[in-house]
């Protein structure tokens, strides 16, 4: 997993941070070298893997599928979500402080009834590490691994949603395409779309390359305002393919009850 670990450190940290304040996203280059894209892809065909398949039509998502991957997860998805944790944490302390005295994600919410400030502020805090990000988690109940794989056909899409599993949530994700845009597939690019408030929506259509990613917020960012920061409410999808097929990664921090 050595390359992708020194794929992630040549990245340019201090632009992907403005671009995640600015626009609640942050676009990554080729991460994945085409034969981890194809191993990663392949994975799909081994249910032992994986705890659980969504079919998107049954529960009006969308068209398409997922599978969430069990535990332990597979050695380059381990390495990329504690990575890119640990590199993120540092931007979600400073996305949530900003925030307060909103609400707290990290407490549970008969917590959040009675708020105290300062002691949210100290619980709250991100954990510089997965590991220690995850105990918050499973001692909320929340337990199952959350990264996944997606996988759409022509026809195929994603609507418009957030992941969210529980109390816990952490406030970015990250999404890799292991196919090849304009070759595997055409359509089907990565959407995202703010609910500003008093203000109509924008929306965000975004063409992932192979092994690339989008890194972007889960379910709110902070934007400046005349009186401090308010919240801006992002959900996240996939347009229509119009032809072939794509298949993605999805790297979740928070684990789901």
């Amino acid at each position: 997993m050595s390359s992708v670990v020194e794929s992630l450190d040549r990245l340019d940290w201090p632009s992907i941070e403005s671009s995640l304040d600015a626009q609640g996203f942050a676009k990554l280059p080729t991460i994945l070298a085409p034969d981890e894209c194809e191993s990663l892809a392949t994975l799909y065909q081994n249910d032992t893997l994986f705890r659980s398949r969504i079919d998107m039509a049954r529960f009006r998502f969308g068209a398409g599928e997922y599978k969430y991957f069990t535990a332990p997860l597979p050695p380059i998805v381990q390495t990329l979500r504690e990575d890119l944790y640990a590199r993120l944490s540092p931007i979600a302390n400073r996305w949530m402080a900003r925030l307060q005295p909103a609400t707290v994600r990290l407490q549970p919410a008969t917590v959040r009834q009675k708020p105290d400030t300062t002691r949210e502020k100290a619980a709250a805090a991100y954990p510089a590490t997965l590991d220690a990000f995850l105990r918050t988690c499973h001692a909320a109940g929340q337990t199952r691994p959350t990264p996944l794989l997606l996988s759409y056909v022509a026809g195929g899409y994603n609507c418009l949603h957030q992941d969210i599993y529980g109390d816990l949530a952490f406030p970015l994700q990250v999404v890799f395409v292991l196919s090849r845009h304009g070759v595997d597939y055409t359509g089907g690019e990565f959407l995202l779309v703010e609910q500003r408030p008093r203000a109509q929506s924008r929306g965000h259509a975004i063409a992932v390359e192979q092994g690339a990613a989008v890194i972007f917020a889960t379910r709110e960012r902070p934007v400046a305002g005349t009186r401090g920061s308010y919240r801006v409410v992002m959900r996240h999808g996939v347009s229509t393919l119009t032809s072939g097929a794509r298949m993605s990664l999805g790297i979740i921090f928070h684990d789901a009850r």
